[in-house]
């Protein structure tokens, strides 16, 4: 019996469609919101920095072109000035594609590294995903409360170059639906500093109080595992809550636990057999 496509599946057109179907329902659903969405900018930077972060623009991803890694940094460089010295003060909400807008040709944007249906492609646009995953990262470490947050999930398409951050904290973003956002729930204000560094994607994370809590993000129980469908990457990413004051631990909490398929050569990989 043959498996029903959705309409999207159908054609290119088919996909058109239900793409604006989309962008149009996130529109309407953002007008009651629209009073709420973080936009003032400050010259000046905040005086407590919570967490400082850097990852490398150019990475070696499999047989992906190096093409579109050069136009993702392009991507990258006309997206970070819309972020940068942004406040999100208590009750604000930070929405990124609120803040960066539909990346377009006429805009300057270009075809970059997308991941569509758990498989490597180009778009308008790609690669931003890198914006969205080192914000995610920053946010982790502090009281934020994270509203929306999509992850290519099931999948390890890539082998490591140069991670510094455990697998499966990424993000995953489709103008305007598939969105990062974060509250600030707490009684201070936060900025977000971004901007591009001798090939790096950098940021920092700054508040206008000391936080009396500070985050450590922790991967434990990581293996690759021979199982009869094929090889996976399995981890547990944990928040362990430190108390700024004792320095002691307050709580620990399980944020995700992945199992996700290896789809590059896995000959050179450590292996536990799972049968």
């Amino acid at each position: 019996m043959l498996e029903r496509k959705l309409f999207c599946e159908i054609s290119p057109l088919a996909y058109q469609i239900s793409t604006q179907k989309e962008i149009m329902l996130r529109k309407l659903k953002n007008l009651p919101l629209k009073s709420r969405f973080a936009r003032e900018k400050s010259n000046s930077e905040l005086e407590i920095r919570i967490y400082r972060h850097s990852s490398l623009i150019r990475r070696k991803l499999g047989n992906v072109d190096m093409q579109l890694q050069e136009n993702k940094a392009v991507n990258l460089f006309l997206a970070a000035p819309k972020i940068d010295h942004i406040l999100i003060r208590p009750g604000q909400i930070f929405s990124f594609w609120e803040l960066v807008g539909k990346p377009s040709v006429a805009c300057g944007y270009r075809e970059g590294l997308v991941i569509a249906s758990g498989k490597p492609g180009s778009g308008i646009g790609g690669g931003m995903c890198q914006f969205t995953n080192l914000i995610h990262w920053m946010i982790l470490h502090s009281d934020l409360k994270i509203l929306e947050h999509h992850c290519h999930d099931g999948i390890d398409l890539f082998p490591d170059f140069g991670r510094v951050i455990p697998f499966g904290t990424g993000t995953s973003i489709l103008y305007n639906y598939l969105d990062y956002r974060f509250l600030n729930n707490t009684d201070r204000t936060y900025q977000l500093i971004t901007h591009i560094d001798n090939g790096y994607l950098c940021g920092e994370l700054r508040c206008d109080q000391k936080p009396a809590r500070k985050y450590h993000i922790e991967c434990r129980n990581e293996f690759f595992s021979r199982e009869p469908d094929g090889v996976f990457r399995n981890n547990e990413i944990y928040r362990v809550t430190i108390d700024v004051r004792t320095g002691n631990k307050i709580s620990e909490e399980l944020l995700r636990k992945n199992h996700a398929k290896v789809a590059y050569d896995s000959s050179n990989l450590t292996l536990v057999d799972c049968f």
